[in-house]
């Protein structure tokens, strides 16, 4: 028999039963040098309008993703339980030590909070923050949204995804909330390790999931943030528990699929990439897609790089200076027929 485990270190300061709207913290006991008996607190806000279904919306999960925390602050200062039939959680920065930081992963832990889940309660901060999710979050929510970027690595066309499930029902309830957020695409995806994710700790729980990735750069656009905003909305509209009509994007969003870990190239040598391609383009097997030119000698010959499969390039590296091991284009297939 598993061990049961401990109970959650965090204690919310709002009351998740109750009507109307609550802002406070997750809180998250944290002895260091600054502060001994100090804590990590994680801004939370809910609001509840009698019963109905509860959402989860997320941004933050790494901390140099931005769009989520922008649109999600905006909501938790605007929505109003009248406007709902059920109950909204809102977490604008799941890893808040990154957020602070302006980086990828916590600078307390090193923890990316997208690799730790389903968590420890007596684990490593991040581990902890993971754990609370996956225990009481997360069984609280019918559905949840996840919003990301490409942070600061990565320029990504914006979409939404959801990914193939076992239940087939569970993953077409995702993948119409994914076509319903908005975004310019909407994607399956194929994550090359999906064993510790946050989307798979939901997924397993049988809740709706909905991800996404709006652009990138470690920054915003106001069409990004637009896409968030609009996004969100229309979740919740999906969710059935805001009383108002879809907001329409302005053009039809475009059916992808990022179908097997071939689709990602990853670099074998380190030094400065010279791009062959750009984002949104047509790409067949064998085209040339980046050069890498040596940072240790000159009179050496580039490495060079070419797409091992047909498709639209939806992601490539921000930076131009890569290593062994870092994933620098990826390319996805159109969906003729979902």
């Amino acid at each position: 028999m598993p061990r049961k485990l401990p109970p959650s270190a965090i204690s919310s300061t709002i009351d998740f039963s109750a009507d109307g709207i609550q802002h406070g913290f997750l809180k998250l006991p944290y002895s260091s040098d600054q502060s001994a008996w100090g804590a990590v607190m994680i801004p939370i806000t809910m609001v509840k309008n009698g019963d109905g279904q509860t959402a989860l919306l997320t941004g933050g999960n790494h901390g140099d993703e931005y769009e989520g925390i922008i649109s999600l602050q905006k909501l938790s200062n605007k929505l109003k339980p009248k406007q709902i039939k059920g109950r909204v959680i809102i977490i604008p920065m799941m890893n808040h030590p990154a957020v602070n930081a302006g980086s990828r992963v916590s600078p307390i832990d090193g923890g990316n909070m997208n690799r730790a889940f389903p968590g420890h309660p007596q684990g490593s901060i991040t581990e902890r923050i993971a754990d609370y999710f996956s225990r009481v979050l997360i069984p609280m929510c019918d559905a949840a949204l996840d919003i990301h970027s490409g942070g600061k690595t990565l320029d990504i066309l914006p979409f939404a995804a959801a990914h193939r499930l076992p239940d087939k029902l569970q993953e077409l309830r995702c993948w119409e909330g994914a076509r319903l957020f908005g975004a310019p695409y909407y994607f399956y995806m194929e994550e090359m390790d999906a064993t510790s994710l946050y989307d798979t700790a939901v997924e397993k729980q049988g809740k709706v999931f909905v991800t996404t990735e709006l652009g990138g750069g470690g920054s915003t656009t106001p069409d990004t943030v637009a896409m968030a905003d609009r996004g969100i909305h229309n979740f919740l509209v999906y969710s059935g528990i805001l009383q108002r009509n879809y907001i329409d994007p302005p053009d039809e969003p475009k059916a992808m699929e990022i179908p097997s870990a071939k689709c990602y190239a990853q670099s074998e040598h380190r030094g400065i990439m010279e791009l062959a391609i750009k984002l949104g383009q047509l790409v067949v097997k064998g085209d040339l897609i980046a050069t890498i030119h040596s940072v240790e000698r000159t009179g050496q010959a580039p490495e060079k790089y070419y797409a091992t499969t047909d498709g639209v390039v939806c992601a490539v590296r921000h930076h131009a200076l890569i290593n062994i091991g870092d994933t620098f284009v990826v390319i996805a297939k159109p969906l003729l027929s979902t």
